[in-house]
């Protein structure tokens, strides 16, 4: 496993084809896909949001991007939304907010047995 904090994302990569196909079976059937195909929408447990994104109801749901290619799973550390382009409630996640990412990630992986 490999954190990028420069490029602001959480990567676990050295995925075998099984682990890809494993993995992509799981995100494809828990998950939300965006419209772009190998991109996944987690959304975020309200306990975690932060108090600007908490009164952005209308906004949300707030959630992470992730990426899934045939080696790597790319988990992005900025909190979207999908009702705005752009607005104050969007923005890199807190570090509870990257924690509680890391931990999910870590247990979809354990959940599924795949060691890396």
């Amino acid at each position: 496993m490999l954190i990028r904090f420069g490029m602001k994302q959480y990567v676990i990569d050295g995925l075998s084809p099984q682990n890809y196909q494993t993995l992509k079976e799981y995100l494809d059937k828990h998950l939300e896909t965006a419209s772009v195909e190998g991109i996944y929408w987690l959304e975020l447990d309200r306990e975690v949001l932060t108090s600007v994104q908490s009164t952005h109801e209308s906004c949300g749901p707030h959630l992470f991007a992730l990426m899934l290619e045939n080696t790597y799973l790319s988990c992005e550390l900025l909190v979207r939304i999908k009702t705005n382009i752009k607005c104050d409630c969007m923005g890199y996640a807190t570090k509870m907010q990257r924690d509680w990412l890391i931990d999910q990630t870590d247990a979809i992986l354990e959940t599924l047995s795949i060691c890396i």
